[in-house]
């Protein structure tokens, strides 16, 4: 069975289409038209061995905040779309990941409630072309859209580009761990018999 969702999402201030397949090797094939989130994006797939093809033409000349938050909705809904019925899902994900002076950690369950925890200080105001508060969005914006319950944290602060990296990062290593098919598991995993 496959499992890729194709979303698309057009509105009067972002025209976005996005291919996600779960079941990938780390293919990315991105343009959002803002350079630092292309490089996030980039190490999301590749990370999470997903197969990413994201097209996103937002009002850059406003600022990123549109292009970035609808982004989080479309992939979102991609992964929610993907995961389809969610049986013999692990359905928990969790990971730390260092990088360089940075720890950042995350745990994520597919439960189909949305739920969203965030704690990152950032030292800076802007990663190259991307404001740092647009982190948060995003990740935001993808918990709800995908109904997951999503707890995102920097344990070790430092270089703002370092600590974005380490969280896009511990967020697909996580996923990739809450998507991954448990033969052990049969149905769904839950006691309500549905998530």
């Amino acid at each position: 069975m496959s499992r890729t969702a194709t979303v698309e999402r057009k509105t009067s201030e972002t025209d976005i289409k996005c291919t996600l397949n779960l079941d990938g090797s780390g293919k990315a094939d991105i343009s959002t038209g803002i350079g630092f989130f292309d490089h996030m994006l980039d190490a999301f797939a590749r990370h999470g061995n997903f197969d990413l093809e994201l097209k996103a033409v937002g009002d850059l000349h406003v600022d990123t905040h549109h292009t970035i938050e609808d982004t989080g909705i479309v992939l979102g809904n991609a992964i929610k779309e993907a995961l389809g019925s969610k049986e013999g899902i692990t359905r928990y994900g969790f990971f730390l990941l260092p990088m360089d002076e940075v720890l950042a950690q995350c745990a994520l369950d597919l439960s189909g409630r949305p739920y969203f925890v965030y704690d990152a200080k950032f030292n800076a105001d802007k990663m190259g072309d991307m404001d740092t508060e647009m982190v948060r969005e995003f990740f935001y914006a993808i918990s709800y859209s995908a109904a997951m319950n999503l707890n995102l944290k920097i344990l070790d602060a430092g270089n703002a580009h370092h600590m974005s990296e380490a969280m896009f990062k511990a967020f697909a290593r996580a996923l990739c761990m809450a998507c991954a098919i448990d033969p052990a598991v049969k149905g769904v995993p839950s006691t309500k018999g549905t998530i």
